[in-house]
């Protein structure tokens, strides 16, 4: 049950422009009553003492990839869905994130939980679970566009109102991610594990759908718009890509490969999503753009845990302390701004009157940031004794 009405105070507050030393922070029925400077009496009010910590929204994670380790943490050994997925939460809470966007992927054939009956599955599996979450859970769905026995599947899963939010990418070894076969190839053998012959099986299955992607992307992006459901492009590589992505509507941009791509999605009014690893690291994984130098150019605008949720919180405090940016805009980029991305900033990303009380406290010990308390909708969800 939703507390009624409590505050938390002595904390330091993080807005969206600015930090409050000493705050109150009033919860009423769930959501942001007032946000207030200095002390404040509530008589008969269950009462918070944040002192000595931060107080963050809660943070908005648009694309993790955690769920497939999860289910499949060596290759060939799977754990059942619904304890992966209870226990995922856990993680997800005690990481400050209070909206997931756990990214399933229609790519059959790449990995192992990359099979288009496991991906319908584990989105059924979402759905069905959906009030048992202690995290706010969404789904998005991150279609492979050189799948075409995907298409139908992801189709039905739209119309059945199942997605909620929707990514493009296109693996195809010579473009976007892997601008060489030599490094598609170090990516699944290092990384999964697949043989010279699995590799070469999925880089000719590639190339023969690779010709109709357009078609089957067009589709879709009238199913998406028709739903309203909002839209990703993966693994942008050029100007000319973002071109004509712009014509055809609204995109996040995630994960561009260069400057280049990075830069044309800001200057067509995109979002532009990097990976918290990458910021932590300072480095891409696979050589790409480093996600530290495109927020220094003002080119990136949200952060996603991308296969490490607690890198995003981490990740976010990583550019405070090298002086990158103020804790606030900071913040904003694992809060705020992915909320406006896909339309849900009216709900929830800052502490703001009005909206959910989505947040959580945090005590920095060593340049790291502790959760020791994570809040959604009012309810307590974690908790830790430790202080």
């Amino acid at each position: 049950m939703k507390p009624e009405r409590f505050f938390v105070d002595n904390g330091t507050v993080v807005l969206p422009e600015r930090v409050m030393e000493n705050a109150v922070v009033v919860i009423e029925k769930g959501r942001i009553a007032a946000v207030e400077n200095g002390k404040k009496r509530f008589n008969g009010a269950r009462r918070i003492d944040a002192s000595g910590c931060l107080v963050l929204p809660g943070l908005i994670d648009l694309h993790s990839d955690a769920l497939e380790r999860e289910l499949e943490p060596r290759p060939n050994a799977f754990f059942p869905t619904e304890m992966v997925l209870r226990e995922l939460d856990k993680k997800l809470a005690a990481a400050g994130i209070t909206t997931i966007y756990h990214a399933i992927s229609f790519a059959e054939g790449e990995i192992g939980t990359r099979s288009n009956e496991m991906a319908k599955q584990i989105v059924e599996t979402v759905k069905k679970l959906t009030d048992k979450f202690r995290v706010r859970t969404r789904v998005h769905a991150r279609y492979e566009l050189t799948d075409i026995e995907a298409l139908p599947i992801v189709r039905d899963l739209i119309g059945e109102h199942r997605i909620d939010m929707l990514s493009f990418m296109d693996h195809t070894p010579g473009q976007g991610q892997f601008r060489e076969a030599a490094s598609f190839h170090r990516y699944y053998s290092v990384v999964y594990s697949k043989t010279d012959i699995e590799i070469a099986e999925m880089i000719e299955k590639k190339q023969a759908a690779h010709a109709s992607t357009v078609e089957r992307l067009l589709y879709l992006l009238n199913l998406c718009r028709s739903s309203e459901i909002p839209l990703a492009s993966h693994d942008d590589d050029s100007r000319e890509r973002l071109a004509w992505l712009n014509e055809q509507g609204r995109f996040i941009s995630e994960f561009p490969v260069n400057i280049e791509a990075a830069q044309a999605a800001r200057d067509f009014g995109f979002s532009v999503s990097m990976g918290a690893p990458n910021a932590l690291r300072g480095t891409s994984v696979t050589g790409n753009l480093s996600a530290r130098e495109a927020i220094e150019r003002k080119l990136c605008n949200i952060l996603c845990s991308d296969y490490v949720p607690s890198a995003l919180l981490q990740g976010a405090l990583k550019l405070v302390d090298t002086g990158m940016l103020t804790m606030p805009e900071a913040i904003k980029l694992v809060s705020l701004n992915p909320a406006r991305a896909v339309g849900i900033d009216h709900e929830t990303g800052s502490l703001e009157p009005g909206k959910a009380a989505d947040f959580l406290l945090l005590k920095k010990t060593n340049g790291y940031g502790d959760v020791t308390k994570t809040f959604v909708t009012g309810k307590e969800i974690y908790s830790t004794c430790w202080r």
